[in-house]
């Protein structure tokens, strides 16, 4: 059988892409790709003659992402330490894929630079630009914080119910014994705080403040972070202030602890030397693997997350930001997470609470 020219080419070409096909591949967009499986030998166009040693194809094909999308910093450094598998190629080809992977290294590096060397241009969001993420979540995710019978935080909002009016420790008193109906005293609460304590002389958030109450009140343990009863009933509190603008206590005496956790909002640190601020000021609205990146507003918490199948804390998502930018993770508790929670708290100021919120 007696073959044409271009059907011999794509019987010898593992990687067979036609030139724009190799140019939108060098820009960062997607391409389609066919590969045969008795080669591993990439040709960029069809005027390739010469072909580079056995290299492996996928490689040959790696791309950037667009500009509007912030990829990990592990990945842009692959990317440029990458050998280059190009195959040699002549003339007026040869000086088209030099320009494209030209423009791919440079569009790698300036955002290297703009992630890691320059210097920060952080400027506060104004209050007309602010937005929860729930705007940016999908219209199912919508749904389902908005329909309690759906909302699967709203579980945990019933087991808050029975802690509060179960009767622990010592005094064998409940929250309810003190306080009453929630649904009434705790309107609001959730949404100014934290707050100062003056026997220990610095702000405390909610779950500190549940945890003081049952020390010194009910005479019953503190509950450990993160459990399931002191989320349950930080939750229950929280529902209570639903709808209500988010009010941080006017406070002098709270003022240098905002701002301990104004500065480590801006302050660059792990390995990948990045703040907070850099994406939630700067870049917020664009994506982070897949997901638009949040202006980071606490007003939610407890919410549930989509990503962790269960309720959580703002700590433990502040954790999870930390250890993202490979920085010393500080324990539960820690004075960062509550002077954070203040910053963030001002920051958010007069944004509705949606506690229990839903999350990708």
């Amino acid at each position: 059988m007696k073959l044409n020219a271009s059907e011999s080419t794509n019987m010898t070409a593992p990687l067979t892409m036609s030139h724009s096909r190799s140019r939108a591949c060098a820009l960062g967009r997607p391409v389609a790709m066919r590969y045969a499986p008795e080669a591993r030998l990439p040709i960029v166009n069809k005027a390739a003659k010469e072909m580079a040693p056995a290299t492996d194809a996928p490689q040959a094909a790696r791309s950037v992402a667009g500009t509007n999308e912030i990829h990990g910093l592990d990945a842009i450094a692959r990317h440029l330490q990458a050998p280059c598998h190009l195959p040699s190629i002549r003339g007026k080809a040869n000086r088209e894929c030099t320009a494209n992977l030209l423009l791919t290294s440079s569009l790698c590096i300036s955002l290297f630079l703009m992630l890691t060397l320059s210097v920060s241009l952080a400027s506060e969001i104004a209050p007309a630009d602010r937005r929860s993420a729930y705007a940016d979540m999908s219209r199912e995710s919508k749904a389902m914080q908005d329909d309690d019978t759906a909302n699967p935080g709203m579980l945990s909002v019933f087991d808050g119910e029975a802690l509060w009016n179960r009767k622990v420790g010592a005094t064998s008193r409940s929250c309810a014994d003190c306080h009453g109906d929630a649904t009434q005293s705790m309107t609001g609460v959730a949404a100014r705080y934290p707050a100062f304590d003056a026997p220990s002389g610095r702000p405390v958030d909610l779950e500190e403040r549940i945890n003081l109450e049952r020390t010194e009140r009910q005479k019953a343990p503190p509950l450990r972070y993160e459990s399931d009863e002191l989320l349950a009933l930080s939750a229950y509190v929280a529902r209570q202030s639903r709808g209500q603008p988010i009010a941080p206590p006017d406070d002098e005496r709270l003022d240098r602890f905002a701002a301990a956790g104004r500065d480590f909002f801006h302050k660059r640190q792990g390995q990948l030397n990045l703040s907070c601020a850099l994406c939630h000021d700067d870049n917020w609205g664009k994506r982070l693997a897949g997901n638009i990146v949040p202006q980071g507003h606490p007003t939610g918490y407890p919410l549930y997350r989509l990503e962790w199948q269960s309720l959580g804390s703002l700590q433990r998502r502040l954790r999870n930001c930390i250890s993202g930018m490979r920085a010393e993770v500080p324990e539960y508790g820690a004075p960062e997470y509550v002077n954070l929670e203040l910053f963030l708290m001002r920051r958010a100021s007069g944004m509705p609470m949606e506690s229990p919120a839903v999350r990708p």
